[in-house]
């Protein structure tokens, strides 16, 4: 059976406090009349002016020749494995990654490729657990022929890939004649966080990506960069997958918008998620990771409640999260605020206390 998911009960409480995703934010009243005000064309021909300022920023941004412009990152990162990979060809990346645990089997159904899932804490594998990995090229086995890693880990909590284990990993990588790939749905939130900037962290990736919908606060769309050659056979399998649009300037607009007026302000979601971990710590029994970024993940089992208690607790008074890898996810974004963190942890406290 082919999963749908459950409906809304509309008996259930108006959302207060949406720390479900940073997906859930909402575009604000000035992007809004950005995606107004675009000029547009047929994105499709190369004719939306728009799309294509964009396409040139993420280039620009990311250290690549070209960049084009996706309807999500999942698209990005089927895209890019698709121009990378034949039929019966190895990806190697974390246990936890995206395109593992995800995206629905997309890179076995539409290409024939086997991700081999390598071990790591915090969402993240050493250079030398991939240097184990690899094999002599042998007819017995799968060419390896991608590594891919995500920057930040989000089922790892949102921690940082640091930029010298990046390096070592391209090395490796090249060495054994690996491309490289770098999934950067919020990889934005790991340059404010570092002050390394964007081209800089991507330095030696053949292909990257970032995503808008996320902390950046877009309505949809993601943006894959990497050499002219790489971008005109991502744009064939953009056009395979379906993901050709026309006038995707209104979209575009949002995207450019958010990297003018979104980006610096990712500090703040850091630094919401920083008072949320710290809050959360001090109740006793509930065992929090420390955040790197704007992800929270912790587990209230040892003061006496259950994640899915806790976090059904939480819906009926209107405060929103999800359950992820057997723990509960808090993600901080724009339209959260420092007084909603407040009123989060002292929902927790006193759900903990009637336990």
């Amino acid at each position: 059976m082919l999963y749908t998911p459950p409906p809304r009960d509309p008996k259930a409480p108006a959302v207060r406090i949406n720390l479900l995703s940073d997906t859930q934010t909402k575009p604000t009243a000035a992007m809004r009349e950005a995606m107004a005000r675009a000029e547009v064309g047929d994105e499709q021909v190369g004719d939306d002016p728009t799309v294509n300022a964009l396409c040139e920023r993420v280039a620009d941004l990311l250290g690549k020749e070209a960049a084009v412009f996706m309807p999500s990152g999942t698209m990005c990162n089927v895209a890019a494995t698709l121009v990378h990979c034949r039929p019966g060809d190895e990806i190697l990346a974390h246990e936890t990654a995206h395109i593992i645990a995800r995206e629905g089997g997309a890179h076995a159904a539409l290409g024939g490729l086997q991700i081999t899932a390598l071990s790591g804490a915090d969402g993240q594998f050493s250079p030398e657990t991939f240097r184990k990995a690899l094999h002599p090229r042998s007819r017995y086995q799968p060419p390896q022929t991608v590594v891919s890693v995500e920057q930040t880990a989000n089922i790892g909590g949102g921690t940082i890939w640091k930029k010298a284990v990046l390096d070592e990993i391209v090395a490796l990588a090249r060495a054994n004649g690996l491309a490289t790939h770098m999934d950067g749905a919020r990889l934005l939130n790991a340059t404010v966080a570092t002050g390394i900037a964007a081209r800089d962290m991507a330095a030696g990736w053949d292909s990257a990506w970032i995503d808008f919908s996320k902390g950046l606060g877009a309505p949809i769309g993601g943006a894959l960069a990497g050499s002219r050659e790489f971008i005109d056979a991502a744009w064939q399998w953009k056009q395979r997958l379906g993901g050709s649009m026309r006038q995707a300037g209104i979209c575009a607009a949002a995207c450019l918008h958010a990297l003018d007026h979104h980006v610096d302000r990712l500090a703040d979601d850091h630094a919401n998620a920083t008072k949320l971990a710290r809050g959360l710590s001090q109740i006793a029994g509930v065992e929090v990771q420390e955040p790197e970024t704007n992800l929270v993940f912790f587990k209230p089992d040892g003061a006496g409640v259950s994640g899915d208690r806790m976090v059904s607790a939480l819906r009926q008074r209107g405060v929103l999260l999800a359950m992820m890898d057997g723990r509960i996810r808090a993600c901080t974004h724009l339209d959260v605020t420092a007084a909603m963190i407040e009123e989060m942890v002292g929902h927790v406290r006193e759900i903990v206390r009637g336990a």
